[in-house]
Parts: C-alpha cells; sequence; structure tokens
C-alpha cells in the first residue's frame, strides 16, 4: 500500500505550534459592527467571522507599518534637503556650460 504524500506545514493544521485547536474565540460586536462583518464575509466568501477580523487587523498592521514607513522618509528627505540645495546651487553654473 502507497504512503500518502507528507502535508506541507500550512496544509497540516490552521493552528500554529503551540496554539490549541479547541479553543473558542468570541467577541460581542454591536449591531451595526456585525452587519459589516458578515457583509464583508459573503462578499469575499469567508466560512468564519472571526477570519474577517483576522484579515481587517492584518490590513491595520500593513497600513500602520507604511504610515510609519513613510513618515521615516519624510523625516530622512527633510534631514538632507538643504544640503542637496546647496550642492545644487554650487554644481548649477555647469548645466550651461560649453553649450552656444
Amino acid at each position: 500500500m502507497a504512503r500518502p504524500a507528507a502535508l506541507a506545514p500550512a496544509e497540516v493544521g490552521r493552528y500554529a505550534t503551540g496554539m490549541k485547536s479547541n479553543t473558542k474565540s468570541s467577541i460581542t460586536l454591536p449591531a451595526e459592527e456585525l452587519r459589516l462583518v458578515r457583509s464583508l464575509k459573503a462578499k469575499l466568501k469567508v466560512r468564519t467571522n472571526v477570519e474577517i477580523v483576522r484579515r481587517g487587523l492584518r490590513l491595520l498592521q500593513a497600513t500602520t507599518d507604511r504610515a510609519a514607513l513613510q513618515e521615516a522618509y519624510r523625516r530622512a528627505s527633510k534631514a538632507v534637503r538643504a544640503a542637496t540645495r546647496k550642492e545644487i546651487a554650487e554644481l548649477d553654473h555647469l548645466s550651461g556650460e560649453g553649450l552656444g
């Protein structure tokens, strides 16, 4: 009898190592938010309300990380802006050299 192929780690189970598989998740939502969760559940064709909440948390984390990265670039740009303008001003006379 042939032995079944081993499953990839993601296919073995949906719980990470150390998580209990028999734990119930429960949060009480106001009626309007529950309607929103159910609406998203239908639109996204997701099986559980918990998956909607998980996706929302991942999206929130990605948005927050992106905002932090943008702020870091903004601060870095501001820090070198004066030096960059000075360098450009010093080299500006070279841009027209030899033309004419």
